[in-house]
């Protein structure tokens, strides 16, 4: 077997010399400095602000422009310099309109080619020739090379440099390479991608990202609690699709549903319609300088209450067959007292508000309607024929897991669940007990299976996607109930409180997330824990590292709506060759406020750690997998040509 397979490969190196060269190539490039990493975490659909953190690599691409400008460039031609780099096809139309001459506007152009080729050598310091032309604008990559590898020690070839970019204009080309050579630097500054959980939510774009996301030349993804919500609902969980379907109503956003994603909501709104009147619970949540017609929020209102009791009614057979969820003090619809309109929860009688339970039969209160059933199976099948929506969930499977192991750190959108003692939380699995890495393990497992088999709706897979939106031991939810029908009903607020694993105060311990990085078979001396899903509180004085720095948690509130509880609009952490750097970004007003003003993010960086000496990529997962290449083209060498 060992030798058909070199045999195949030496089709690829039919020589002595290409497998010599391969290998001197390969080993050159584990002594190069590891490239820069940037992870951003709970997207929650908010498009604009994420475009802009990763056009402009968390402030990395400005502070590049300044390491080679300062002495050139004031502070607001820096400015400009960054905001062409950042959104070059918008920054140029400014520009164009500015100039009254085209003398002046070539002359520009000719200054900003320049400045943009002294800029990218500098940026691409740490990668090879090849990694480089691969990322170079492909109809223009003889032309930027020409440029960039210009030597004149003999002051022979000055005109030939200079008629280049003079033909680049006049033949009306500049623009493009303008554009080319931005997406250059922007990708150059970046190396690799992490999204630790949560595209998805209240966002009004998350296809948007998904679509960026598709794009970018080197990304994964840790799912969150959101994103495995989307993935059930596509992999036949009715549950979930209700769920998605309520959260979306909930904040206006029902447009994700039916205009982005084409999943025909007609159907739900006529059942709606029939049974449901306006309820002050279920308006929808406006964000600020939204408006809706007094009409439009009735009609949410009415499919938003239609439904939470389509979801509720679902969630009860589910708790009835998985009897290792234990879950059974969720079946709330069976604990009303519908002729006194009360509920009796852990032995309290609470009275009930805002009531919707038009569709309820007292007798049998999980029971579905007809009309019910019809809307939901006419929602699912929708959503399982939405060619988009089909993309975007398969990336997610393709890119995307529960958790990654990634040079050395654990990143993870929520967390690893523990009991009160700092132990891992055990959960019985088709009798057999599982806790920490095998938990997780058995968890994505089952996703997996799901998303392979879409036309099982009530199968266990398929009920574990829901658990891992709403279960006790979930390292998605990590809590230990979800409150939603008690928020809804319930005006006591002590029975709206969803009380977090023990994860969630014992990860601040140094002694815990070394304990959880060996479970993961890592180096707890070298590797750090990188959350998500819990919003970092930087008002109220909350550290975002924790943990001695072995733990740091990065959600800070790219959601508009965690912005007044975290102070700021989102963590973002950079991992290059030196170390870990967190940056904390200011408030994002807006694309225009960028063009025509030369605003920015203003982020505010904290480290995290130091390299005692520059990391290399012979330290990283990329190294390993050099590692592996090189001895397999010495093992062909040696098969080859040394027998």
């Amino acid at each position: 077997m060992k030798t058909k397979l070199l045999d195949l490969l030496a089709q690829r190196y039919e020589s002595e010399e290409k497998i010599v060269t391969e290998i001197i190539n390969l080993e050159a490039i584990l002594n190069l400095p590891k490239g820069t990493e940037h992870f951003v975490s709970d997207l929650h659909g908010e498009y604009h602000a994420f475009q802009h953190v990763l056009r402009n690599g968390a402030g990395k691409v400005k502070e590049k422009i300044s390491d080679i400008f300062e002495d050139e460039l004031t502070e607001q031609q820096i400015n400009e310099f960054a905001t062409l780099v950042y959104y070059p096809e918008e920054k140029l139309k400014l520009i164009k309109n500015s100039f009254n001459r085209d003398e002046d506007l070539n002359k520009w152009r000719q200054e900003m080619i320049q400045q943009m080729i002294k800029l990218i050598p500098y940026v691409s310091s740490k990668y090879t020739r090849s990694k480089l032309r691969k990322a170079l604008p492909e109809q223009f990559v003889y032309i930027i090379e020409e440029l960039l590898y210009k030597t004149d020690e003999y002051s022979n070839k000055q005109q030939y440099y200079t008629k280049i970019v003079q033909q680049i204009i006049t033949l009306e080309q500049a623009d493009k390479l303008i554009v080319g050579l931005a997406y250059t630097i922007q990708r150059l500054v970046v190396d690799h991608l992490h999204v630790v959980g949560d595209i998805y939510d209240r966002g009004p774009e998350p296809d948007k990202i998904m679509d960026t996301l598709i794009n970018y030349h080197s990304v994964d993804i840790q799912w969150g609690n959101h994103d495995v919500l989307w993935i059930g609902a596509y992999a036949g969980s009715k549950v979930c699709l209700a769920n998605i379907i309520r959260i979306c109503a909930r904040y206006a956003n029902l447009d994700i549903i039916e205009d982005v994603y084409g999943i025909n909501l007609r159907p739900l709104l006529n059942l709606a319609e029939k049974y449901y009147e306006d309820n002050e619970a279920f308006r929808p949540k406006l964000q600020k300088g939204e408006e809706l017609s007094e009409y439009e929020q009735l009609q949410i209102t009415k499919i938003h209450q239609a439904i939470a009791i389509i979801q509720f009614k679902l969630e009860s057979p589910i708790i009835k067959r998985r009897t290792n969820f234990n879950m059974e003090n969720r079946l709330l619809l069976e604990k009303v007292d519908y002729s006194s309109n009360e509920i009796t929860i852990r032995g309290n009688t609470y009275p009930l508000e805002n009531t919707c339970f038009e569709t309820v039969d007292p007798n049998e209160p999980a029971k579905l309607l007809e009309e019910e059933i019809e809307v939901i199976d006419k929602l699912l099948f929708s959503v399982q024929h939405s060619e988009k929506l089909a993309r975007h969930m398969n990336f997610l499977m393709k890119k995307g897991s529960l958790y990654l192991k990634y040079n050395n750190n654990l990143l993870i959108h929520g967390c690893v669940p523990l009991d009160e003692e700092g132990n891992m939380a055990k959960m019985e699995i088709d009798n057999t007990m599982f806790s920490g890495r095998e938990l997780l393990d058995i968890f994505e497992g089952y996703v997996r299976r799901a998303f392979a088999r879409p036309k099982e709706t009530d199968d266990l897979a398929t009920d574990m996607i829901w658990y891992l939106w709403t279960g006790k031991y979930s390292s998605l939810f990590g809590k230990g109930e979800m409150t939603t029908f008690e928020r809804y009903f319930i005006k006591d607020k002590k029975t709206h409180k969803e009380v977090k694993n023990p994860y969630y105060d014992l990860r601040e311990k140094e002694e815990i997330c070394r304990n959880i990085l060996e479970d993961f078979d890592l180096n707890p001396d070298l590797g750090h824990i990188i959350n998500g899903h819990t919003p970092v509180k930087e008002i109220e004085g909350e550290n975002p590292v924790k943990a001695n720095g072995k733990m740091v948690v990065i959600d800070g509130g790219f959601s508009k709506p965690y912005q007044s509880t975290t102070g700021i609009s989102g963590y973002t952490l950079l991992f290059n060759s030196f170390g870990m750097q967190l940056v904390a970004h200011k408030k994002f007003t807006s694309k225009e406020d960028v063009l025509e003003n030369g605003t920015d993010v203003v982020s505010v960086r904290r480290l995290v750690d130091e390299e005692l000496e520059r990391k290399k990529v012979l330290e990283t997962n990329a190294g390993e997998e050099l590692l592996q290449e090189i001895k397999i083209l010495k093992s062909l060498l040696e098969h080859r040509y040394m027998n």
